[in-house]
C-alpha cells in the first residue's frame, strides 16, 4: 500500500502488528529517449507491486539522486554522497521514532550506492534492519536481462517500459555498444556528455514488450522475496 493513500491512523494501527516499510530511491536524470524520471518511476513503482500482497506501506520515491557525472544534461541534478547519506539517515531515523523497526530501500540508480555506508552505519547503531535492493541489478532479474541482450545497461530496453516512454518520441533502431559507467563517475559531466552522446550506455534501444516484461515480473518477484524474508531473525 502507498502512504499516501492512508492516513496517519491508519499506519499507527499497521504498527500494531508490523515494522516493516519500504522507501524507494530514485533521481531524475538524462536516460537518452525516455523520461527523466525512468528511476523515479521505476523505483516506485517495482516497490509498490512487491509490497502490495503483503501489506507493507510504501513511501514516495525520492526524486533527487547521486549523478555529478551526467551534469551536462539539462535536467540532471544531483546531490552530494555526504548530503544524500545524511538525508537517509534523517529520514529513516525520523521513521524508526515512529515505531518503524525493518526498512527495505528499493534503489533504482546505481550513482546512490554512494549513500549506503551511511545508512548501514546508523543501521548499526540504531538497532534498526536496512535491506538495500538494487532491484534490476538483482541476480534472477539481471540473468534474465543478460539472456537476451547481455549489453543492456542505463536507458536501453532493459529500461524501456509502457510507463517509462514519452508519447510521441521514437527509439532508435539498433544496438549501442555498451559503456562501462564505473569509470564516468569520476569523469567531468561534459566529457561524459561527449562521450554517450544521447545517454544510453549501451544495448538494444527498444525490444518486444514480452521481452520487457520478463525483466519487470523478475523484479518484482525478486523484490517481493527479500521484502518477505530477507530479515535477520530477531
Amino acid at each position: 500500500m502507498r502512504v499516501v493513500d492512508c492516513n496517519w491512523m491508519q499506519l499507527e494501527a499497521y504498527l500494531e502488528t508490523d515494522d516493516r516499510i519500504v522507501l524507494p530511491l530514485g533521481s531524475v536524470e538524462q536516460h537518452a529517449y525516455l523520461s527523466l524520471g525512468v528511476d523515479v518511476i521505476l523505483s516506485e513503482r517495482v516497490a509498490v507491486e512487491a509490497a502490495e500482497p503483503l501489506g507493507v506501506p510504501v513511501l514516495p520515491s525520492l526524486p533527487y539522486g547521486i549523478t555529478p557525472y551526467f551534469g551536462a544534461y539539462p535536467g540532471s541534478p544531483s546531490v552530494s554522497a555526504e548530503s544524500y547519506g545524511a538525508l537517509l539517515r534523517d529520514v529513516l531515523g525520523s521513521l524508526h521514532a515512529q515505531g518503524f523497526r525493518r526498512f527495505m530501500l528499493v534503489n533504482g540508480h546505481g550513482g546512490n550506492g554512494g549513500g549506503r555506508p551511511a545508512v548501514e552505519a546508523w543501521a548499526e547503531q540504531s538497532g534498526a534492519q536496512v535491506l538495500w535492493h538494487d532491484w534490476w541489478a538483482a541476480p534472477r532479474t539481471r540473468a534474465v536481462v543478460d539472456s537476451i541482450d547481455p549489453d543492456a545497461s542505463h536507458a536501453s530496453w532493459m529500461e524501456n517500459f509502457p510507463w517509462t516512454r514519452l508519447a510521441g518520441v521514437a527509439q532508435p533502431d539498433g544496438h549501442k555498444p555498451p559503456q562501462d559507467i564505473a569509470p564516468l563517475r569520476g569523469s567531468d559531466p561534459s566529457a561524459v556528455r561527449e562521450l554517450l552522446g544521447d545517454g544510453s550506455l549501451g544495448g538494444f534501444y527498444e525490444r518486444p514488450d514480452r521481452d520487457v516484461l520478463r525483466v519487470w515480473a523478475a523484479g518484482v518477484e525478486e523484490a517481493r522475496e527479500a521484502l518477505e524474508s530477507g530479515w535477520r531473525d530477531g
